[in-house]
């Protein structure tokens, strides 16, 4: 019985951790894009609330009061 392999990089690997190695791969960048999408949109919110306490004047008053004490 002949194992099907695969000349990779000057090495030959059997078939099977060829597979094994691509989805390991697949897991690991599938956790990294995950990751990205929840941190832009932690980001989204995070720059819509400032953007709404803007509109509000929240900072303008913030600065009034800093600027009343000097």
């Amino acid at each position: 019985m002949d194992v099907v392999s695969v000349a990779l990089f000057g090495t030959t690997l059997p078939l099977w951790a060829v597979f094994l190695i691509l989805i390991v791969a697949v897991v690991i960048v599938w956790k990294l894009i995950k990751f990205a999408i929840k941190i832009l949109l932690v980001m989204i919110v995070f720059f819509v609330i400032l953007f709404g306490l803007d509109i509000l004047g929240v900072f303008e008053s913030i600065q009034g009061l800093i600027s009343g004490f000097i």
